[in-house]
Parts: structure tokens; sequence; C-alpha cells
């Protein structure tokens, strides 16, 4: 049958194009909600620009995008899955037995039937056609051979780049020798034959520092590179014929590459062609530790724990890396701007050509995936499970959901960060942070006009009033700055073998025996419990006065200084996060000190409020704009160490200026547990006039409404850094970038913190984040969520309602035992104002 006969309009669909290779082809979902290629109705392709869309009659994504864009046909794609194939036979031969270590990837042809259908909107603006056409088999492979978008974004994800620097390009090797063959090398300090790093400067064998999850090793190599400076080794067990292996700079302290490798291991005979790859490399090491974390989804008495489905009960498919547990996503916190209804409205007038480049239609897609409970239903293939295991599940026939894989919102929100672009290990409680600046970012007035309702980051942020009292003018500064979420220091006392715990959690705590292994891991350390009031305290109140040094700027000299924190007004929201690590060889360390919560779950923060400038106070004064000193220098060895680890290069200045040039060591301590001291709390000044910003910098932010005075100013004030220049600029929207003009500050001065000073300032505990593993850049999140029960008041003084346990896509009701427990030791808490 010819085209012409079925579709008036097919002869148009001569001048459409496959995919290029860099372009995104959403065959998987819809970009504006989670209906996928597995439902009934598919997925319609634009074949113009290749987003995906969906049928369903209530949302009708595919027919407001063809109205939109005027791109007229589609192709349908439906997937179903391919049967199994039944019990080997008698006589069948059986599979060939595997005979090296090898990932075999299952492909997706292997497991599933694709069935495509092209589609003319024109012949029907309702519900599209189907039109049979002559080149149906160029575009469809086009389509369906194409990266999908999700495979796209996961593959940059995973690709970190790995690069040479100065210390193994320039490596001199100082000796030759042999080195022990495989089976005979120990390390040169200690017993130690695995996990051995050998020094490509000296040839020196060292054991490299103890792996979470079995790897053992004392640190040697690192005490031999502060012994003689030689940065560069290789880890033994991790080479291969191809010449790859690990290669380690601990001056840089970072994963490097030596592009000659061969060479410089020949001089220790080591022939790499005839090496075999006998240990995991630290990737590898990092991914299965991820894997292997986990929560238990069984009840004190063994039994599987009660899946929850429905609305706000959505689990999130595991991308790969299992550090970013977002609750704002689930929080009823964000209902009342990322809602369904309000939803239509956006997608409707939205700006973006594709909603996948758009920030508030993916959080409008991830909200709706998350509370309506569409989704949230047992996977297909539990629903053939025998009846018994149902009702009385097992962890083995529990059925679980698919659980939402939110790869285009992770993409969005971490496009251009050096962390969040990957999938390298990362923190919640910084993407926590980043997010409300790439959420702050997309809604200011400057990128997108007026704003008729309020930001909806504001339900988190809130003033921090910080008072500063010269000890000797007692003269006083007030200062109120924006945050969202607040950082406690949880003070640390390690219980001796013996000593019994005297905190406020003394009577509820049953440990193991002091001295005990933790299932045949090292002997798991103690400390005694806090309570979060004590946490609280540290930080504001009366009790949580800090004397330091400080220049007064009454002409008083070098004198000590007190200051006090208290809140300038209460957050919708509260987010507290519970600092509770050491740095321990230069790597966060976890401690798992118990925190103890009030009663009920309800914390009154009515004594933290601050009360401003008091009758009888005198005003040190303003010296902001004044020309003052420039700032000491810094160690720029040490500045250029702490920049490759990742910090901002304005945060290393103030940590070395911090800490009077002290190392690395003290700056990274300065770094984690950062004390504010009002000396460096201004941005760093170079001496002198400080040099012109980079023009296509300049250009960058000017693109994005700005004018080029404000542009040059946010990158002075921020070290050049885009990222830091972009959020400088947000905070002062009323700085027109002229240093010489006062209305900037006065302006600052003058705008009222977000939040409420009215009291009572009750908060209940609604959700809170545990973590499992020993560090805070590696192991696994978990949230746990309280829902009210259906029918049920929400009254502060009622502890009805359900803690439910958010595991990747195990939803499960929580035992009480487990929330009691994880609650002390959790990582970040969530509070609702009530």
């Amino acid at each position: 049958m010819s085209a012409s006969a079925t579709c008036p309009h097919a002869h148009e669909l001569s001048s459409l194009r496959e995919p290029k290779l860099s372009q995104s082809v959403h065959r998987e979902e819809c970009t504006q909600c989670f209906d996928n290629q597995d439902g009934p109705a598919g997925i319609d392709v634009c074949l113009v620009c290749f987003n995906g869309s969906c049928l369903d009659p209530d949302r009708h994504h595919t027919r407001t995008h063809v109205l939109r864009s005027g791109h007229s046909f589609t192709l349908n794609v439906k997937r179903t899955p391919k049967k199994k194939p039944s019990n080997r036979a008698d006589g069948e031969e059986p599979p060939a037995k595997m005979t090296k270590l090898a990932i075999n990837e299952e492909r997706e042809e292997d497991k599933y039937e694709h069935t495509t259908l092209f589609k003319c909107w024109k012949c029907d603006p309702r519900q599209g056609k189907e039109a049979t056409i002559d080149n149906a088999k160029r575009l469809t492979d086009g389509v369906m051979l194409s990266l999908s978008s999700a495979r796209q974004s996961e593959v940059k994800a995973w690709e970190e780049e790995i690069t040479a620097c100065e210390h193994t390009l320039c490596l001199e090797q100082l000796q030759s020798g042999t080195t022990p063959q495989e089976g005979l090398a120990h390390c040169a300090s200690c017993e130690l034959t695995s996990n051995l790093w050998l020094c490509l400067a000296c040839g020196a064998l060292g054991c490299g520092r103890a792996q979470f999850g079995g790897t053992g090793g004392n640190g040697h190599a690192l005490a031999h590179f502060n012994a003689t400076q030689h940065p560069v080794c290789v880890k033994l067990g991790t080479i291969t014929p191809e010449g790859g292996a690990d290669v380690y700079c601990y001056a840089c302290n970072d994963t490097r590459i030596d592009p000659e490798l061969a060479t410089h291991l020949n001089t220790f005979g080591i022939n790499v062609a005839s090496q075999k790859k006998t240990e995991k490399s630290m990737t590898e090491l990092q991914i299965e530790q991820n894997l292997l974390f986990d929560f238990s989804l069984t009840a004190e008495d063994g039994s599987a724990l009660q899946p929850v489905f429905g609305a706000g009960a959505t689990g999130l498919s595991n991308l790969g890396n299992r550090q970013i547990r977002y609750y704002g996503q689930r929080s009823s916190a964000t209902r009342p701007t990322y809602v369904p209804p309000k939803a239509a409205v956006h997608w409707e007038h939205c700006t973006q050509s594709l909603p996948a480049d758009c920030l508030e239609c993916q959080m409008f897609k991830l909200a709706d995936g998350l509370l309506s409970g569409r989704y949230s239903k047992p996977h297909s293939d539990h629903e053939k499970a025998p009846t018994d295991a149902l009702a009385h599940p097992t962890p083995e026939h529990t059925p679980w959901q698919v659980g939402l894989k939110p790869a285009g919102f992770k993409a969005l929100v971490g496009k251009g960060h050096p962390e969040f672009a990957t999938m390298r290990q990362q923190d919640a409680e910084e993407f926590f942070v980043h997010l409300l600046t790439v959420l702050r970012r997309f809604n200011h007035p400057n990128t997108r006009g007026s704003q008729e309702e309020s930001e909806p980051t504001e339900t988190f942020a809130f003033g921090l009033e910080q008072r500063l009292q010269c000890q000797s003018c007692r003269r006083v500064r007030y200062r109120v700055d924006t945050m969202d979420s607040l950082s406690l220091a949880v003070p640390v006392h390690e219980l001796a073998e013996g000593e019994a715990d005297t905190g406020p959690g003394a009577l509820e705590q049953e440990v193991a025996p002091v001295g005990a292994p933790d299932e045949g891991g090292p002997i798991k350390k103690r400390y005694r419990s806090v309570s979060l009031e004590q946490c609280l305290n540290l930080l504001l109140g009366l009790s949580g006065q800090e004397a330091l040094e400080y220049q007064c700027e009454g002409g008083c000299g070098k004198v000590h200084a007190v200051r006090q924190m208290q809140f300038a007004t209460f957050p919708d929201v509260l987010v507290l996060h519970a600092k509770k690590f050491q740095l321990v060889n230069w790597v966060p360390t976890k401690l798992d000190i118990p925190v103890i919560f009030p009663e009920n779950d309800v914390l009154n923060l009515d004594n933290y409020l601050g009360h401003g400038l008091q009758p009888g106070e005198e005003e040190l004064p303003d010296t902001s704009n004044a020309s003052g000193p420039s700032q000491p220098q810094v160690d720029a060895e040490t500045l250029a160490m702490l920049e490759s680890m990742g910090f901002a290069a304005a945060d290393c200045q103030k940590a070395l200026i911090a800490t009077g040039n002290a190392g690395a060591e003290a700056a990274m301590e300065w770094l984690f547990n950062p004390t504010e001291d009002p000396a460096v709390e201004t941005p760093v000044q170079t001496t002198g006039s400080a040099p012109e910003p980079p023009a296509e910098q300049v250009e960058m932010l000017a693109d994005m409404g700005f004018t080029n005075a404000q542009a040059k100013k946010a990158l002075r004030e921020t070290g050049g850094n885009m990222e830091r220049a972009v959020e400088w600029l947000f905070n002062h929207p009323d700085d027109t970038g002229e240093d010489t003009a006062p209305a900037a500050s006065s302006s600052e001065t003058t705008k009222a913190p977000p939040g409420s000073s009215r009291l009572p300032a009750r908060y209940r505990l609604k959700a809170f984040i545990s973590h499992k593993g020993p560090s805070v850049h590696s192991g696994h999140y978990v949230a746990h969520i309280r829902m009210p029960r259906i029918g049920d008041a929400m009254d502060v003084d009622d502890v009805a309602g359900d803690w439910v346990l958010f595991n990747d896509e195990k939803v499960v009701r929580a035992d009480a035992t487990s929330v009691r427990d994880l609650k002390k030791l959790a990582y970040m808490y969530v509070f609702e104002r009530v």
C-alpha cells in the first residue's frame, strides 16, 4: 500500500532525519511524567526533536507537545518482556562454564520485544493516526539504535576524567631495583602482603590506608610520602597487561594517570605485558562497598517488614550512586508549589522547547511521580507470587516496587557541577544545599521575570542572628544571615573499656559489651550520648557564646570578643545536620554518637529567638566599605593542594588565614568545622587592585541578565569562581556593581530575612536521613518519614502516625525498634513547624 493511501501527509516525512549522535532521544519514558514504554499505550517519540511523551487521556502530554511545537509526526514505542526459556530439557547442552571473572551486561534486545508504529497528528489531532511510510526502517532504526537520553546521561555521569599531573609527567626516578614477585612482596614497615603501593621514585613498598569492607592497611605508603615527599605510587595488584593500574599522587591527593607507566615500572623489573590483575581497583572497591551497604528490612522477630503502597509512598530506583537522598521530594513542604494542577498550567506555558531542559518541568514531574501514588504498586514480576507469600511476605518474596528513576532530574540539577554531574559518591547535606541553590537561580527574577508567588525554597529559609561584642569597649555588632539548614557540632566523648554511658540516653541504650567485635570487623567504638538540646546550646543561646580574638573597629586594637548566635526568624521546615565526624588521616570519619530527642520528638525553640539591638547597647562602627589593610597572604603551595582536593579557592584562603597558615591538615579541619571567625567572614582581598575578571566569564553572567559591572564585582568577590559568583549575584540583587555606591549595603541590611519570628516556635520531627558507612563520603543513605494515618489529625501532642522507611525502591512500614535506634544515629533531621 502506498504512503499516500494511508496518510496524505506522509510525503513530509522524507524531510525528517534520524537523530545525531549528540542528540538525546527520549524513547524510554515521558519527559513530563514517569509513564514509560512498558505501559499499554507506550511512548510517542517526536520525529523532529525526539521528545518522549505519554498518551494518558488525563495528562495528554503528546497532544500538548504537538500543539505547542507544531511537530506532527511521532513514533510510538512499546516494550514487552520476552518469555524466559523453560527449564533445560533432557539432552540439551548445559551453558558454557565461565573461565574468567567478567561482567556480561544483558542486552535490551535479549530481554524485550519492541513494537513501533508511525503516527500522524495532522490526520487525527486527538489521538494520532497510524501512518504507513516508505522510509520507515531508516527512521525507526535511527530512533531505536541511538543512545537513549537516560543512557546518555548515565554514561556522561560515570565518566570520571582521570588526568595526569605535573608529578606524574615530571616523575624523576631516583634509583632502580627489582620488586619481589607476587606472593613474596610485603610492606617495608609491616607484614601486609596485599594493598601494596610501589613508590615510583625509589621503589619502596608500603601498605595503603585501610578501606572499609575488609581491605587492610596501616597507611605506610602515606607515611613514606610524608618522610620523603615522593608523591607518585602505583597499586601492585591492579596492573594489567594493557598498562592500566591504580596510580595515586599524594601531593595532589587524587587518582592520576602516568603516561609512561610501563617505562617507570620496568625500572623496578616489572614487565607490564606479563602482569595479571589480582586485586580490586579503588573504583571497584568504592562501587562494591556502596552495593554491599544495606539496612535491615526485617522486624525484630525476623519477619519481613510490611510493604507500603499509595500516595506519597513511591520508591526511587537506585541510579548507581546510593549517596543522594532528598527528603524534600516527598515532603509536604513541596506540595504548595509542585502540585498537579499547577503542573498542567506550567506545561501549557513553559518557554523551554523541551521539558527535559526545564528545571520546573522536572520538579513537577518528580513531585507528581512521588506524591500521586500512580507508580506505587508491586512489581509485575511479583504479581504471580504465591498468595501466602503476599499475606506473610519474606524478604525473598516481598512485592517491592519498581521505583522511579529520576535520571532527567539528576542530570539537570547536577549539570556543570564537578561532583553532582557524576556518579561519584556524594553527600546528602551538600546535595540538599546545592539543590536549593539551583532552584533559587531558576526562580530568580533576573532569569524569569517578576514572581507572583513566593520562591519555593523559602520554606526552608530563616534568618540567623549573630551578635558580636568587643570585651574592651563593650560595643556590639548585629548581623543576620539567611540560612537553609543548621549544622550542629556534636560533643565527642569516647567511652573507655568498661566505662558506662552517663549521657541522657544511658537508660534506653542496649549495647554490646565494650570491646566486642562488630560482626567480625574491628572493635566498635562507643560514645557518650548527648541530647539534641545540648547540640543546639553549643551553637545558640547563652551557653553558645564563643570567645575569639578580634580586631576591633572601634579602635581598641586586637582584643577578645564574644560571639553569640540565635534565630532571627524561624522557617516552616527546619533542617538540622549533625556533624558527627573527625578527620583521621585526612579522611572524614563518622562517629556514631547517639543524639537523644525530646519527648514526642517535639522541639521548642522559643528560648533561641534573638531580639536584635537592645536599649542601652552601642553599635560598633561599620567599616565594611572602608579601604583597610589587605588580608594576610597565604601559602601558595598549600592553597594549591587544598584546591586540588575540590575545595573552593575562597574557602581555602579563608581556612589558611583562620589557621595562621599552619598547614593543609589544620586548614582541612577548619573547612570541615568552620568557626565563622568574623576576621575572615568577608571575601578575601589580595594586595593592591584585584585583577580584571576574564571577559568570557563576564559575558556568560551578562547573558543571564546581569550587567557587566555586576558580573565583574561578583567574580572579584568570589575569586573568579563562576558558581559562587552566580550565587553571590542572586544574594545581592540590589548591588549595582559600583564599588563606590553605598546603596547596596544599606538596602541589604533593611531587607527582612525570610521566615517568621512569631512564637511559639514548636517543631515536630517529620523525617530523618540515616547513613551507613565509615565516612561522610561513602556508604548508603535511607530516609524515614512520618506519614499520618488516614483520617488522623496532625496534633503536635499526638504521637499517632506511621514511620515509613524509604530504602531505594523498597518502601516499608518501619520497625519501631529500628526507628528508635537509627534516629539517634541519623545524619540529617527534618522538622515541620506545628
